[in-house]
């Protein structure tokens, strides 16, 4: 990844699916002297309230593995222990979600496996190091990350719209970084999310499609 020219880099932010959906970012770009962390270290390079939910991630995988192999027998007990699962994830989420630092708070354009495009105010320069926490709200989950700028391109705001508004317009950046650090379970967990938001967004579609039919 650190040895990718950028062309390559474009590519491999392009090989995941990508789904164009808003959700919120902390994005804090970093001094040009920052050293990347191996991949094994990252974990601790984390805050702690995301090492803790990492932590107890792992532990419910674990935990809910050995059912699989008990049958028929284990599928009440799986279902509660996923209840129970589903309740430290939310809380977690809210707690992860205290972690937000305003003044560092963005919202994305486009997310997926490979990468991420992010709304932003001004223009960070391409190969800049950035920090990222990700808020995956409809998982009730959080990622952090490292990441670089790909790409920044100004947003030209049409007449129509810079009328329509009556505070004077700013300029918008589509920010695109690639991940370079980042945990192979956390980006599973960014490929299962935009999964997710398309299949319900596929069957909104169909349900807005029916029922306009009739």
């Amino acid at each position: 990844m650190d040895n990718l020219t950028l062309n390559q880099k474009h590519e491999q932010f392009n090989e995941f699916f990508m789904i164009k959906h808003d959700i919120p970012v902390n994005l804090s770009v970093l001094s040009s002297d920052f050293e990347l962390p191996e991949l094994d270290d990252l974990h601790n390079h984390m805050p702690y309230t995301f090492q803790v939910a990492s932590e107890l991630s792992e532990i419910e995988t674990k935990a809910l593995r050995p059912l699989r192999n008990l049958g028929q027998h284990a599928v009440e007990l799986a279902e509660f222990l996923n209840h129970q699962s589903r309740k430290i994830d939310l809380m977690m989420s809210l707690i992860l979600q205290q972690q937000s630092e305003p003044e560092e708070m963005f919202h994305s354009i486009q997310f997926g496996g490979g990468g991420i495009t992010v709304n932003t105010q001004s223009n960070i320069p391409v190969g800049s190091l950035t920090e990222l926490k990700i808020f995956l709200r409809e998982e009730a989950s959080a990622i952090f990350c490292y990441a670089e700028v790909i790409r920044c391109e100004l947003q030209v705001i049409s007449p129509e719209a810079q009328n329509s508004t009556c505070k004077e317009s700013e300029d918008t950046y589509h920010t695109s970084l690639i991940f370079t650090r980042i945990r192979e379970e956390d980006q599973d967990l960014l490929v299962k999310a935009s999964l997710h938001l398309q299949a319900a967004s596929l069957r909104k579609r169909k349900n807005n499609n029916q029922a306009q039919n009739k």
